[in-house]
């Protein structure tokens, strides 16, 4: 995509072609246009269709431009912060029943790929969250508690435990998820493009929104080319959104993430390294985050943009953190490289939004996509087929809250970053 190997890297050329669309031209109509079409935009419109409503979805680039293209591929439960933190922030309500869907969503996510037969190249084994010290093990020690408090098939490993789980000693312990796993998140993206297709939604990419107009009985979406009259209207455009809803993207200050892909590693060395295919990350302020893909490539990244003096800079951590874990890999080459943008909230909480009378949307998934995404999708669905209130929504309404000093925040971000693995580098 975009001509830029750095964009989607090992996904872009690991990923089944995309399905065969083409940009919106005239005039359409519909019961619900679905703007971004990501895991949300998709999942969204995948239900809607599967319970017979007409529905316009359409991507202002190509399926799976955005984050839904470019990330990790883990498939988590959950987010970032500590259950109990959730609850304290949200309320008992809202917590909790954000806390049990998005600890099913992993299962939501590999009962779409099973039903629609998705190759997205999906691992069932769980991901391991790994103690980095004392520190590290007493955080993933009170994240397996509060888990275990709610049911979620958790456990903390010991050192030998991990170290044979993951084929290095660097850990002192990992929280083992059973929940999660991981895929191939591009692969994934298109898969659910396609099976929106099979469904008999109309999806539309190189398709930007430009502008939209209130009428009497809904709304009219407008794009270059066409327009789509519909009664709903679903903003699933997350941290990379332009147009009448650009405003998502003042309440989420972008953080860099680049991953590399390493060659291939041959069967001597896969026996050892990562040999159940769990997705892993350590508890590291500035974390490192590692997975196989099906060709047994290792796929290592961290935070930070592979642009300017970045690039330099974080492939030299790269290859120096990735020896510090496994000395066999210290002179193998990377064949593929590429960052995108995480968008963090404040909070570090997903929104949920109001942006007129039968427009919603979500945004805000901090790092954690997949689940959060196609979860998400299906709760909008839910609620436009009238199967559930508003009230009965994972997030209250809230109102779009400007980040001050956006811009400033996410330079240091990438600046800090840098400064990191260049004083990690020399060690």
């Amino acid at each position: 995509m975009l001509n830029d190997p750095r964009s989607h890297g090992l996904w872009q050329a690991t990923a089944p072609q995309p399905p065969a669309t083409a940009s919106l031209d005239g005039e359409v109509f519909a019961d619900v246009v679905v703007v971004g079409g990501g895991y949300t935009g998709m999942s969204c419109a995948l239900h809607l269709a599967e319970a017979g409503r007409r529905v316009v979805l359409l991507e202002s680039r190509e399926i799976g431009f955005g984050g839904a293209g470019r990330n990790v591929g883990l498939i988590n439960a959950g987010l970032w912060l500590m259950p109990d933190d959730m609850i304290a922030t949200l309320g008992p309500v809202h917590g909790e029943r954000l806390l049990r869907l998005l600890g099913d969503g992993p299962a939501l996510v590999m009962d779409i790929i099973d039903r629609h037969r998705i190759d997205c190249e999906l691992e069932r084994n769980g991901t391991l969250h790994c103690a980095v010290g004392p520190a590290g093990l007493k955080e993933i020690k009170e994240r397996e508690a509060q888990w275990q408090r709610r049911g979620a098939p958790v456990r903390v490993l010991d050192a030998e435990q991990t170290k044979a789980r993951l084929g290095t000693p660097a850990y002192s312990g990992a929280l083992l998820d059973e929940r999660a796993g991981t895929l191939q998140p591009l692969a994934y993206a298109r898969g659910l493009a396609l099976a929106c297709l099979r469904a008999g939604v109309t999806i539309h990419t190189s398709s930007p929104v430009v502008a939209a107009d209130r009428k009497a009985d809904g709304w009219t979406v407008r794009t270059a080319g066409g327009a789509v009259d519909a009664e709903w209207v679903v903003v699933a455009t997350d941290a990379y959104g332009t147009g009448p809803w650009r405003s998502t993207r003042a309440e989420q200050v972008h953080l860099p993430y680049f991953n590399l892909a390493t060659q291939p590693l041959g069967a001597d060395l896969l026996r050892t390294i990562l040999p159940g295919h769990e997705g892993a990350w350590d508890t590291r302020t500035v974390l490192s985050s590692f997975r196989l893909d099906r060709s047994g490539r290792l796929v290592f990244g961290s935070v930070g943009a592979l642009r300017n003096t970045g690039t330099a800079i974080h492939k030299a951590w790269a290859r120096r953190a990735l020896a510090r874990l496994y000395p066999r890999l210290r002179d193998i080459a990377f064949d593929h490289e590429w960052y995108g943008q995480i968008g963090m909230t404040t909070d570090a909480l997903p929104r949920f939004h109001k942006f007129g009378r039968n427009v919603v949307g979500f945004c805000g998934y901090n790092g954690r996509g997949i689940s959060p995404g196609t979860v998400f999708g299906r709760e909008l669905a839910l609620l436009i087929l009238g199967e559930q209130s508003e009230a009965q929504l994972p997030l209250p309404s809230s109102d779009l809250v400007e980040i001050p000093f956006i811009r400033a925040r996410e330079a240091w971000y990438e600046i800090g970053a840098q400064i990191a693995h260049l004083s990690l580098a020399r060690l």
